[in-house]
């Protein structure tokens, strides 16, 4: 039996996050000393695979892994390769976000998975710039990962949050560079989701401004790309590449979800901008786990909110939600 919500939205699509933890501290994401789960709280591994298959098992094609940072999870890459056999049998994709610090690392055992494309997210190519947004000296480190990611067969798309007065003006140097190594850009608005120590309101640039500025120098044409997930995609001529806008405050993309999160702790937000909630975790540690899952996520459909109601709206306003994107997963 299919997840299909209570607006018929068929849900293909699961974002699972396989950490809350990070090894950068990005000043729109978390703040500095950010207070990470305690061990015991986290799904094993054995336990995030038996859920995917469950997910699986009711209808849904593409994963996601995520975090946090999925790749500082030790044996993560078990994970990767234990779902990897279900592509061609229930699952048609696999994927993965990361921040890139571990890819050079990881590359080749992802691609001998199973996993064919990946988002890095990266949101500067001036390393002082870097090192004061993601409070970590690592651009070196990344960009070394996206060169591994490459050179493994993967396929590389970059995801930068479009910050106010920090790297507005570098836009057009980001979709470059990555549009000259094969690589779509996607641009992201910050989202209101836990308190970190800026403004949001200060962060906040809305995209469309960003595209009326760039049509000023490009070309940018509707595409018919999609990925399956909310960007929007435009072709830009002077560059031969794509440039995808995910707009969750400028232009709501709800009508068509096909996702739901689950965190590390085995919690499931059917809307990432709810406070929605169903908690798989007991579910499976239930003397009936199957029987248990299945119920939950019937559940989760019959919460699963028409939309989110994302705004930024003035100065010193608080978040939309208390929890953080490391720990919804993202």
């Amino acid at each position: 039996m299919t997840l299909l919500d209570r607006f018929q939205r068929r849900i293909t699509y699961l974002r699972l996050s396989v950490t809350d933890r990070c090894d950068l501290r990005c000043t729109y994401c978390m703040p500095e000393r950010q207070t990470f789960l305690p061990r015991a709280e986290v799904l094993s591994l054995e336990e995030l695979h038996r859920l995917a298959l469950g997910f699986i098992a009711r209808g849904v094609t593409r994963i996601r892994l995520t975090g946090g940072e999925p790749l500082v999870r030790r044996d993560m890459i078990e994970l990767v390769r234990a779902l990897g056999r279900k592509l061609g049998d229930g699952l048609d994709e696999l994927t993965l976000t990361t921040n890139g610090t571990q890819l050079a690392r990881f590359a080749d055992d992802l691609a001998a998975a199973g996993v064919r494309r990946i988002n890095v997210s990266l949101d500067t190519l001036d390393r002082g710039r870097f090192a004061e947004l993601a409070r970590r000296d690592e651009l070196p480190r990344v960009l070394e990962g996206i060169a591994a990611a490459q050179a493994a067969g993967l396929q590389v798309k970059i995801n930068t949050v479009a910050l106010k007065g920090v790297n507005d003006g570098e836009i057009p140097v980001l979709m470059e560079w990555a549009h000259g190594r094969g690589m779509d850009l996607t641009l992201i608005e910050v989202m209101p989701l836990g308190e970190v120590e800026a403004d949001r309101f200060d962060q906040y640039l809305p995209l469309s401004e960003v595209r009326a500025n760039l049509e000023q120098r490009y070309r940018l044409t509707p595409s018919g790309h999609r990925t399956g997930g909310p960007a929007r995609y435009l072709d830009v001529a002077e560059t031969g590449g794509r440039l995808g806008l995910i707009t969750p405050l400028t232009g709501n993309f709800c009508d068509g979800c096909n996702r739901v999160r689950v965190t590390t702790t085995g919690t499931l937000h059917p809307c990432l901008g709810g406070t929605e909630a169903v908690d798989l975790r007991t579910a499976l540690r239930s003397d009936d786990p199957d029987t248990a899952l299945e119920r939950a996520l019937d559940r989760a459909m019959a919460i699963k909110p028409e939309r989110h109601h994302f705004a930024i709206g003035a100065r010193g306003q608080a978040p939309a939600l208390a929890r953080h994107m490391s720990a919804t997963g993202g």
